[in-house]
């Protein structure tokens, strides 16, 4: 299926591998591919504000990754999403619904730590295989079947962001509440 990758679409992958290890994160999910996107500047003919998208996509992780529906539907059972948010902070922490996984220790990284050897991921490099999530596979699987019905011979940054609005969730809630809805997106393709 890569062979079918743009480089802009090969770079969106590989920045959304970055971003993941930039933020520590344990697993590349659809929010890195989206800031990916964002950083290559593949937004910008949508006349997005790349500040605000990533502070939209920071406000959802401070909530846990719940989307507006998710909050709605918790809401219509009385629950109040906003006042468990801050509870929790309040016991644990400012934006800890928002910190990355922790990474399980291997066998390598214990015997590393204890003969006092940085991790090879500590070293800038980068090095750390990061593993996609179901959602980000989905996306990129979603890309070559969007690519394919509108007979396109490659997969192009396009593709991977209409896969993107194509899934519910928290990046396609926050690309429609600035402006980029499927068929917006389209239209421009």
């Amino acid at each position: 299926m890569f062979e079918r990758f743009t480089r802009d679409a090969r770079s969106t992958v590989v920045g959304a591998v970055a971003e993941a290890r930039q933020a520590r994160a344990a697993t590349v999910t659809e929010e890195h591919l989206l800031l990916s996107l964002l950083a290559l500047g593949a937004l910008d003919p949508f006349g997005v504000d790349r500040g605000a998208v990533a502070a939209d996509l920071a406000a959802a992780r401070r909530r846990g990754g719940m989307s507006r529906a998710d909050e709605e539907a918790l809401a219509g059972l009385g629950i109040d999403l906003t006042e468990i948010v801050s509870r929790i902070e309040e016991a644990h922490g400012e934006g800890v619904l928002a910190a990355p996984a922790p990474r399980r220790r291997t066998l390598g990284a214990s015997l590393r730590s204890a003969l006092g050897r940085e991790e090879p991921d500590d070293r800038g490099g980068g090095s750390r295989h990061v593993p996609f999530t179901q959602g980000s596979k989905k996306v990129l699987e979603q890309s070559l079947r969007i690519a394919l019905g509108r007979k396109d011979r490659q997969i192009d940054t396009l593709h991977l962001l209409l896969a993107l609005l194509s899934r519910p969730g928290t990046v396609s809630e926050v690309l429609t509440d600035h402006g980029i809805t499927y068929a917006t997106a389209e239209a421009r393709g």
